[in-house]
């Protein structure tokens, strides 16, 4: 990373600020290599997190209030007029206290016109991309929801990989033909209408973040009193 790139980053995390985002708490100049001191966050990735010995043992309504948290934090992105262009559970990070926080802001922008433009030759993880944005390039906060319904994925399934056993280029004609990812074994089926709900051909069809924070906050509600009332 140069340092430019490394400056765009702090300067994006100084701009936005909300409980669901990682804290900046300052930038060193003065000396190479520079350092972005940030909020700790014991638990590291959420991705990795999901897979260790007390991430897989979570159940449900733990991993729909992680999703929720994460569906508030975009939301105030998406209220910003930013757009994230890689988020996934390897850029959420997890406190002691399980509070999650959205991370690496390096690919992030201030959208003008509700739509980014990326360079030629740019890269993204194509498994997490919006099928607009890799065939032209184009990021609205559209991609950003397409991106979070893969982030679902992650979560319902402790962190496998999306789309397993097909390799980057299957991934794009098949997305391009119309498949999207069968439901989880473990995944409710209003959980996976969300994710497919994200996965819309044309970005304007897929929800807002503020809408899907709604939705994450009521279905968390309800499962978390479901699995109370269990003996």
């Amino acid at each position: 990373m140069t340092v430019e790139a490394f400056l765009d980053e702090a300067n994006v995390m100084k701009t936005l600020q909300h409980d669901r985002l990682v804290r900046l708490y300052a930038v060193v100049t003065k000396i190479q290599p520079i350092y972005i001191i940030t909020e700790y966050m014991s638990n590291g990735s959420l991705l990795d997190f999901l897979k260790s010995d007390e991430g897989c043992k979570l159940q449900l309504p733990k991993l729909i209030d992680f999703s929720a948290q994460i569906s508030e934090g975009m939301a105030y992105i998406e209220d910003k007029k930013y757009i994230h262009r890689d988020l996934r559970a390897a850029n959420v990070l997890v406190s002691e206290s399980l509070l999650c926080k959205i991370a690496d802001f390096g690919l992030a922008r201030v959208i003008e016109d509700d739509e980014y433009s990326a360079r030629e030759g740019a890269k993204f993880p194509i498994k997490w991309t919006a099928p607009e944005a890799i065939n032209y390039g184009s990021f609205t906060i559209k991609s950003d929801i397409w991106s979070f319904g893969v982030l679902l994925y992650e979560i319902i399934t402790y962190g496998k990989c999306p789309y397993p056993g097909m390799t980057k280029a299957e991934v794009i004609s098949s997305v391009q033909r119309g498949y999207r990812m069968p439901q989880p074994d473990s995944c409710p089926d209003e959980l996976y209408a969300i994710m497919t709900s994200c996965w819309k051909h044309k970005p304007e069809d897929r929800p807002t973040f503020e809408y899907l924070q709604s939705v994450l906050d009521d279905f968390y509600t309800a499962t978390e009193g479901q699995y109370q009332q269990q003996p």
